[in-house]
């Protein structure tokens, strides 16, 4: 019976894990971060419901714990988008030299 009732757990886990960790292309870093964080929540809160034969308080510890998780899972694929980088621009003087200006305003030649 124990081992059925810890089977039962580990596929729940691993099934609210697999869809915190799912993300669409689309969506921001925050929508991102919500939707793990919620889905986290539920499944946490279904696995601690699970396994503390239904206590509230390992419902509300499960769902704590799973939001927690979801959130940091779901918020690790957060990359830097393009428009957060510098690419510096290439300019080029009356002699035909190219030049670029760094991020503080100063000239730099490229060799």
């Amino acid at each position: 019976m124990i081992l059925i009732k810890c089977a039962k757990t580990c596929v729940l886990a691993a099934l609210a894990l697999g869809v915190a960790a799912t993300s669409a292309e689309a969506a921001n870093c925050q929508g991102r971060r919500d939707t793990g964080t919620a889905v986290g929540a539920i499944g946490g809160g279904v696995i601690g419901n699970t396994v503390s034969n239904g206590s509230a308080g390992g419902t509300i510890a499960g769902a704590i714990i799973g939001g927690v998780a979801g959130n940091v899972i779901n918020g690790s694929n957060c990359r830097e988008t393009q428009a957060n980088r510098y690419t510096p621009r290439r300019h080029y003087d009356k002699h035909g030299v190219a030049y670029y200006y760094d991020r503080n305003g100063h000239r730099h030649y490229y060799r």
